[in-house]
């Protein structure tokens, strides 16, 4: 699958069943999604997967923080546990000259190329932020420290095959791009006579 097919057929998918990848398959391709444009090389991240009853506790944890009735619990409990693969991507900041924002972005980077090529492997996945990403009862379930936060999780397994992958037709986008002009009074004049162009 070449890149734009990745990009133009990949989306959310809300149903995924087994198989997802296992934690080999999950290195393998995340080597190839941390080579994403990072200033640094500081892979500011870390992921965390939970699998089988793990996934429940995060909607467990939702539902102690919330002080939820039985039913409400029983409804987080099912909901957290609707992909064979929840991945928890925290970000992890660096103390370095290389600013928050810019390792946010990189971050960013990085969790979208994984999505093109678990995509590429003909894996679905999708994103859970809501209440999860700002749940400090899921934070401290998942263990992070010091000035890490939870992104979200990505939800991933296999599609249905009547999902499909029709080619979705990109927006028009031409209006958010400009075309710099140097205004009239900064314009460059005419090079001096006798004077040589750039080197």
């Amino acid at each position: 699958m070449d890149v734009m097919t990745a990009v133009l057929t990949r989306r959310s998918e809300h149903v995924l069943h087994a198989p997802a990848p296992d934690d080999a398959e999950f290195t393998y391709l995340l080597r190839g999604a941390s080579l994403a444009p990072d200033h640094g090389r500081l892979r500011p991240w870390r992921w965390i997967l939970l699998r089988s009853e793990e996934r429940a506790e995060l909607g467990l944890s939702i539902a102690a923080e919330t002080d939820a009735g039985a039913a409400e619990t029983e409804r987080l409990r099912n909901k957290y546990q609707r992909a064979p693969l929840s991945a928890a991507l925290v970000f992890a900041p660096r103390e370095h000259p290389v600013p928050e924002w810019e390792q946010l972005a990189a971050t960013s980077c990085m969790a979208h190329s994984l999505m093109l090529l678990l995509h590429a492997r003909d894996y679905g996945s999708i994103w859970r932020t809501g209440r999860l990403a700002t749940s400090s009862a899921v934070g401290e379930f998942l263990g992070l420290r010091g000035s890490e936060r939870l992104l979200g999780i990505l939800d991933i397994g296999t599609p249905d095959a009547a999902s499909g992958r029709s080619r979705r037709v990109p927006d028009d986008v031409s209006g958010n791009i400009t075309r710099f002009k140097v205004p009239g009074d900064r314009a460059p004049g005419p090079a001096p006579a006798g004077s040589q162009g750039g080197r």
